[in-house]
């Protein structure tokens, strides 16, 4: 069974999210901080973080120049902060390796520090409207229900997930990189989790799923992550304490930040293993090359 390209595009076209990295005029850079931005991260706390950071740097060599310890306080509350360091490494490896352009080649994308499959896919499809499959759990849910007629679509599996995303494109580039997009948006707004609201979906009369009688997921189930009390959460605070401070700041500046001392000293240990803290000469704390 395959979907419609045209009806799914048409449906893109008049219902899509207006989001900045969308725009016609975005550049493949403006593209890629989007998708490593948006990364486990929601599109509302994302965008106004797009803005700023394009503002400051439209460029990858622009981003290359600034300091760690900039960047990791621009990243702010985006979660996840080795990303903000990934991304200023590829961007650093773009500057010096690709004339400060985005590279348009998959593999030549995969090289770059940082970029995972899935981004490479992402800026191949949607900054240089290359037929490339990109599939994310929106995309693997929308296939799941509307090709397979299943409630979910189960543990992932990158080479079968490829392989359905894949023989449902169009052969010609625009269209596929367009219904690519389409398909993330309706699974990212009707097509969800736990309430699709199947009246509004553009390809309601030949899903698979609706047409089985919406059966229930009946597969495993999926972790749910929670933050409050994770080594996720200390890691922040810790961060918080730095980003507000323009000097280092000692060990017991950083204690008040969280009562498990066993916790707090782990996470402490994490942030300086994965270079996101640096410890001064005299037993101080800072941000990244800022003492």
């Amino acid at each position: 069974m395959s979907l419609d390209a045209h009806v799914l595009t048409d449906w893109f076209a008049e219902r899509a999210r207006d989001l900045p990295w969308r725009a016609p005029g975005c550049s493949a850079w403006g593209v890629l901080v989007s998708e490593i931005m948006l990364q486990q991260t929601p599109v509302a706390r994302v965008e106004p973080v797009w803005h700023e950071w394009l503002a400051r740097w439209p460029k990858p060599s622009d981003l290359a120049d600034a300091t760690p310890a900039d960047v990791l306080r621009a990243w702010g509350k985006l979660g996840y902060p080795r990303r903000a360091l990934r991304l200023r490494e590829a961007a650093t490896a773009i500057a010096e390796r690709h004339g400060d352009v985005v590279p348009s080649d998959v593999d030549t994308l995969l090289a770059l520090p940082g970029i995972g499959a899935y981004t490479a896919r992402a800026v191949a499809a949607f900054a240089y409207r290359k037929r490339c499959p990109v599939v994310d759990t929106n995309v693997r849910r929308v296939i799941a229900r509307a090709v397979h007629g299943a409630g979910d679509a189960g543990p992932a599996s990158a080479t079968r997930d490829l392989a359905d995303a894949d023989a449902l494109l169009p052969a010609a580039d625009e269209l596929a990189a367009r219904m690519s997009a389409a398909l993330m948006e309706l699974g990212q707004t009707v097509c969800t989790a736990r309430a699709p609201r199947c009246a509004d979906c553009p390809v309601y009369e030949s899903c698979a799923w609706q047409r089985a009688g919406r059966p229930a997921y009946t597969g495993p189930a999926k972790p749910v992550q929670r933050f409050a009390g994770t080594d996720r959460q200390v890691r922040g605070r810790l961060l918080d304490v730095l980003r507000d401070t323009p000097t280092p700041v000692a060990k017991a500046q950083l204690d008040m930040v969280w009562s498990d001392a066993g916790q707090r000293d782990r996470c402490l240990d994490s942030l300086l293993t994965d270079g996101l803290v640096e410890q001064t000469a005299d037993g101080l704390f800072a941000l990244p090359g800022e003492h």
